[in-house]
């Protein structure tokens, strides 16, 4: 089974295309409502956010990282700053002062990870925890936190279409096409795959690793906020209880099941937009067969154990033992 996947016969890629194709048909046929338009809007709108994420995430797990702490930047930065804007303080001044708390989290992940040494895994966690705290015990005083009615361009902004399309779509495809164009064609990206695949030998080549490191966490805190952005303008308000719900294990979930391997230095955009688009269809399903949360919590969480043990097998960690098998 390996080698047919190493030889490009059947990639983890395809088949979570195929059966998220086929997963649409069978909710189509025997899920009344599935079809309907604005079901078909809110699936959209779900793989939007959910995707938008992902790309911060896979751009990390592609340099052999991971980040905990995006929920956490995404609700409590944007709950922040739309606080700042409903007390009066001016837009770009608020947007400004959210900019650079996001810029400040991503450079401590990085520093803590690249120069002491920290395990992504804590380090991440930590700084979550963090910001969360910190924001939701000194900056807001509720935890939904409403768009100003004054803010009339974030209005509009989630209201608007592209060729029949919400702009939350727009804005994942574009966040998709970015990233895999800066992934595929600019120095930066190569660095990315290169010390993702082998850290001790791309610092031996004289790489700046540890600048890269930082660089993916704080791209990942911006794509975090600006899903955050796009999320408050959908729904003209943002929860910070997000951070308490599974919605980072969902990212996790379509990093690791759209083909991103854990070990670092493969997969790219295209795994992302695959697998945002098998769990928002099967999230989407679930809940209008009204499935309570904790069935469907542990539907994900086996189908997130069975891709880490396929990613696993499939990319190990230590190259070498991955070359002599099993002892």
């Amino acid at each position: 089974m390996k080698s047919v996947f190493r030889q490009g016969m059947l990639t983890q890629e395809r088949i979570v295309l195929v059966f998220a194709l086929v997963l649409f048909a069978l909710y189509a046929v025997f899920l009344k409502g599935f079809l309907a338009p604005n079901n078909l809007v809110a699936i959209l709108r779900s793989i939007a956010v959910l995707g938008i994420l992902s790309v911060g995430m896979g751009i990390v797990v592609i340099g052999r990282g991971i980040d905990l702490s995006m929920v956490a930047v995404m609700a409590m930065a944007t709950a922040w700053q739309l606080t700042m804007m409903n007390s009066g303080t001016p837009a770009l001044t608020a947007t400004a002062i959210t900019f650079g708390f996001v810029v400040l989290v991503g450079v401590a992940n990085g520093v803590l990870i690249a120069y002491a040494d920290v395990p992504a895994v804590f380090a991440t966690l930590a700084s979550g925890n963090f910001v969360f705290g910190l924001i939701r015990s000194r900056f807001i005083v509720q935890d939904a936190v409403p768009v100003p009615q004054d803010a009339t361009l974030l209005m509009d902004f989630g209201q608007a279409r592209l060729v029949g399309m919400p702009i939350e779509v727009i804005m994942f495809a574009a966040a998709a096409l970015f990233a895999f164009l800066g992934l595929r064609y600019s120095k930066y990206g190569r660095y990315v795959y290169y010390q993702g695949d082998n850290y001790q030998a791309a610092r031996s080549m004289g790489l700046p690793v540890r600048p890269v490191v930082i660089l993916q966490y704080v791209l990942s805190a911006l794509v975090a906020w600006l899903a955050g952005l796009v999320t408050a303008a959908g729904l003209q308000s943002i929860n910070t209880r997000v951070v308490n719900s599974t919605l980072l294990y969902d990212v996790i979930l379509v990093v690791v099941i759209g083909g991103i391997g854990l070990s670092g230095g493969k997969g790219g955009m295209r795994n992302v937009v695959v697998g945002a688009l098998l769990i928002g269809i099967m999230l989407n399903g679930m809940t209008i067969l009204d499935l309570p949360n904790i069935y469907q919590n542990l539907i994900k969480a086996s189908i997130l154990l069975v891709a880490l043990i396929i990613d696993s097998r499939l990319n190990p960690r230590d190259e070498q033992v991955g070359q002599q098998g099993d002892i």
